[in-house]
């Protein structure tokens, strides 16, 4: 009777429907108003001190809020930007500059380059200032030079040109930012 239940159960798992392979999100071809949401982890190297943390980073054409996780998975800090300007609020305090950038260097010590960084991520330019890019045998970035940084993209989702990258890390002036993304939305 145990054999019969178990063939049974067998029989009916095999017809069960398997959900569809979720397809790779592929990358824009253009991201100037190009909303995303990414979530993975940040570490960062500068002047001798390293941390890292979860983060996540939601896009839009007009404000970016990016989250930044302790390993449990609590906030830690949140930075705002849009038009108006910059806020970081981490714990009980708040800090407000002009643009991320200048946010990050007076509270952190370093600079975040959020305008150049939201197209880096997607292995694309920004579309203002000269750069410099090198593609591997498939087509995809290897290597973005643009306003003294210096990007290298180590993963990608596929091994298709219009594949998201998963894994690059940035550096300028003593400065390594590696960032890797385990989820994109488009």
């Amino acid at each position: 009777m145990h054999r019969l239940c178990l063939l049974c159960f067998l029989l009916l798992a095999g017809c069960a429907s398997v959900p569809p392979a979720q397809q790779p999100v592929t990358r824009p071809m253009q991201a100037e108003h190009v909303p995303f949401v990414l979530s993975g982890r940040i570490a960062v190297k500068h002047d001798g001190n390293q941390s890292s943390s979860g983060v996540r980073w939601m896009h839009r054409a007009e404000a970016d809020e990016i989250l930044l996780f302790a390993p449990l998975g609590r906030t830690v800090a949140r930075i705002r930007s849009d038009m108006q300007g910059a806020t970081l609020d981490m714990s009980s305090k708040h800090y407000v500059a002009k643009d991320a950038d200048e946010l990050t260097q007076q509270v952190l010590g370093w600079s975040l380059p959020l305008y150049g960084l939201r197209y880096w991520v997607l292995a694309l330019p920004a579309p203002k200032g000269e750069f410099d890019i090198e593609h591997d045998a498939n087509g995809q970035v290897m290597l973005l030079s643009q306003d003294g940084w210096v990007i290298r993209y180590t993963r990608y989702a596929a091994q298709t040109p219009d594949s998201l990258p998963l894994r690059l890390a940035m550096q300028r002036d003593g400065l390594e930012i590696q960032l890797l993304i385990d989820e994109w939305e488009i």
